[in-house]
């Protein structure tokens, strides 16, 4: 007589929150609003990626979902209860090694493990000493070959997809997997990719060629998720929104259904783009995030986002005119910093028309071309490992300052942009766009 399997279970497990090794830069994080609000924020979006796998499960597959900060023994204890067929976790750089340390204690009790993510992706060697099988590359196009194999103990240690995966075949995510409670803030991808190679980003590459969601597909998802979360604040998980060739009146068409707020990220070219303009504020976007990334330095890659400032600022403020307010990003610490070009910063923040601003420390993400150069050139700082590479603390030797002086001068940076009064600056701006706003007006 033929033995009859189990019903078979997949836990999903991502690694999520804002990650600081700096003490001193953490306490004053936790002082200042504008900072405390923007990682509250993030901490509440869930993990699309492996909700999005959940929907390739098979129908016989039953299926758990946790998105905790860090490792700890009674999250192993609630896994080990569900008796997995098989854990999959994700996490990024600087959630790695709490990753691991799941991964290796599952292991120890039995239970087969994957991992993946950008990390995963760019360092799958590292990653297999720590399970029994790595994704590289994109998930979806393997997973169900992954679950099967589970199913039937015969896990391999790498599996990567032949060709991209086509996104219009994209499945509907578990939103169900969040439970009861009413999230505020969810995430919707149009696209994946971005047609531009910018020196700091992996993301653009990693995951293979730039592509778009089909219109129809976007609506489908749209669907589910305000059936799950009426009305909700939409996080786009795009890296370049408005990059590709498809009208974007066509995508505005369908945001606008969802009767939705949304933040999104682009580049400052949208702003000297008529019918990208023209139907922003009106789908719902109240918020785009513009790289404007230094001051001092061009990044190698970014095609033809390189503009003079001067133009960048005039393509935001046609951007914020249309009531949709600008959150400008800066990333501290590029070739040719210095403590001078740092107190120009601080200077041209406090006084710029931005509605908001993101300040990071340049991060060079291994899978990068900038983690690829620095390596060569012998600057990444050795004993700081996975944990630092977090967007927030020092993990290479600038070329023109000391690493103490980087890390003292981000650390002044931060507090005199974000402090009480610069912050209360930029939520008169907001305020003052947001009146334009088609949707606050009404």
């Amino acid at each position: 007589m033929k033995s009859v399997l189990p019903m078979p279970h997949v836990t999903l497990v991502t690694l999520s929150g804002l990650r600081v090794v700096s003490k001193p830069l953490l306490e004053l994080g936790m002082t200042l609003p504008g900072l405390r609000r923007r990682a509250g924020a993030l901490s509440e979006l869930p993990s699309l990626g492996l909700l999005t796998l959940a929907g390739l499960n098979p129908p016989e597959w039953s299926c758990s979902y946790y998105e905790p900060s860090r490792y700890r023994d009674e999250l192993l204890e609630k896994i080990l209860a569900e008796n997995p067929t098989l854990v999959a976790i994700s996490a990024l750089t600087a959630s790695i090694e709490q990753a691991y340390r799941l991964s290796d204690a599952l292991r120890k009790r039995k239970v087969p493990v994957v991992l993946g993510g950008l990390h995963v992706t760019s360092c799958p060697d590292e990653a297999a000493q720590h399970c029994n099988a790595v994704v590289i590359g994109e998930g979806e196009p393997v997973w169900q070959t992954i679950l099967e194999d589970a199913r039937q103990s015969r896990l391999q240690q790498y599996y990567k997809a032949d060709a991209p995966f086509d996104l219009g075949q994209a499945p509907i995510p578990r939103y169900d997997l969040l439970g009861d409670r009413l999230r505020q803030r969810m995430t919707l991808q149009t696209e994946r990719g971005c047609p531009f190679a910018c020196e700091f980003c992996g993301a653009s590459r990693l995951l293979g060629k730039f592509r778009e969601k089909p219109i129809n597909q976007i609506q489908r998802e749209l669907v589910a998720l305000t059936t799950h979360a009426p009305k909700p604040w939409l996080e786009l998980a795009d890296d370049n929104t408005f990059a590709g060739q498809r009208d974007p009146q066509e995508l505005f068409d369908v945001l606008a259904t969802a009767e939705a707020r949304y933040f999104t990220e682009a580049d400052w070219r949208i702003g000297e783009n008529p019918a990208i303009l023209s139907g922003l504020a009106a789908s719902g976007c109240v918020q785009v995030l513009i790289g404007i990334e230094s001051l001092e330095f061009r990044y190698p890659g970014m095609g033809t986002k390189q503009a003079e400032l001067k133009r960048m600022l005039a393509a935001i403020e046609a951007i914020q005119n249309t009531g949709v307010a600008v959150n400008g990003c800066m990333i501290v610490g590029a070739e040719g910093e210095t403590v001078q070009s740092l107190d120009r910063l601080v200077e041209f923040l406090l006084h710029s028309p931005l509605a908001e601003v993101q300040i990071t420390l340049q991060t060079p993400f291994p899978g990068t071309t900038l983690y690829n150069r620095l390596q060569r050139e012998g600057r990444l700082i050795e004993d700081r490992g996975w944990p630092y590479y977090n967007l927030f603390d020092v993990t290479y030797y600038p070329d023109r300052m000391t690493v103490e002086e980087l890390e003292a001068g981000y650390y002044e940076v931060i507090k005199k942009v974000f402090s009480v009064e610069a912050t209360a600056r930029r939520e008169k701006i907001r305020k003052q766009i947001w009146r334009r706003h088609p949707r606050f007006r009404s």
